[in-house]
């Protein structure tokens, strides 16, 4: 399966099945044990990555792009706190959904916009851009290709999360694939940090931090890397 093919069955996904799954388990209706526990983990790796940015003292004004937005997990509670954020999803109805929560969510939400379009094909320049829980969907050629475009619009910092590649996720990865359903149809790609630091290396980011979220179900590490 080529990459295009991967791209256009991510955006199928999450414009059907896969965006009722997900609006449930990134809101907070019931849903089952699994998805409870990945809600978890992922409001674990937004909290770390707003933790950070407000520690730096300087998020009122800066400018973000969130790609990849998903529901506005995200780009929200970044926009109530004052920065000026951009968010894009390949998804038409995850990115009407994350408008949707906007508003219900600020008075006055005219610091964050959302648009649905390729993360290849976003333009601009940004203080920050993040990607959270994005590289999942990407090869290893892929993501270095994405990562760079990424990179370009970064005026002074980059923060991505991936599934890390190591031998127990890897062995938890091929449990999983014993038992398929029909919410697994898109395929998930680990990577190696190594790869990825040497990816942001080669396009002039070092790495500042660093944390790993880990639940039962959710593994993510996350990496802030800064322009040298």
């Amino acid at each position: 399966m080529n990459a295009l093919d991967d791209k256009t069955i991510v955006k199928d996904y999450f414009n059907a099945t896969g965006f009722d799954r997900w609006r449930r388990i990134y809101g907070d209706g019931e849903v089952n044990k699994v998805q409870k526990d990945i809600r978890e983990g992922h409001q674990r790796t937004v909290d770390t990555v707003v933790g950070w940015l407000k520690a730096d003292g300087n998020l009122k004004g800066l400018s973000v792009c969130d790609a990849g937005c998903g529901v506005g997990s995200l780009s929200i509670p970044l926009a109530q706190e004052g920065a000026l954020v951009y968010g894009s999803d390949i998804s038409e109805k995850m990115v009407l959904e994350a408008y949707e929560r906007s508003q219900l969510a600020m008075s006055n939400p005219s610091n964050i916009a959302f648009m649905a379009q390729d993360l290849e094909k976003l333009t601009g320049r940004y203080n920050t851009v993040i990607c959270l829980d994005v590289l999942i969907h990407y090869p290893q050629d892929k993501a270095a290709d994405m990562i760079a475009h990424l990179s370009s619009l970064a005026e002074s910092r980059l923060i991505l999360s991936f599934a890390p590649k190591t031998l127990a996720l890897s062995m938890l990865k091929k449990v999983g694939e014993l038992f398929p359903g029909p919410s697994k149809t898109t395929r998930a790609y680990q990577h190696r940090e190594a790869d990825i630091v040497k990816i942001l290396q080669a396009n002039g980011f070092s790495v500042n931090r660093s944390s790993m979220t880990s639940t039962r179900f959710y593994f993510s590490r996350i990496l802030e890397a800064v322009r040298r």
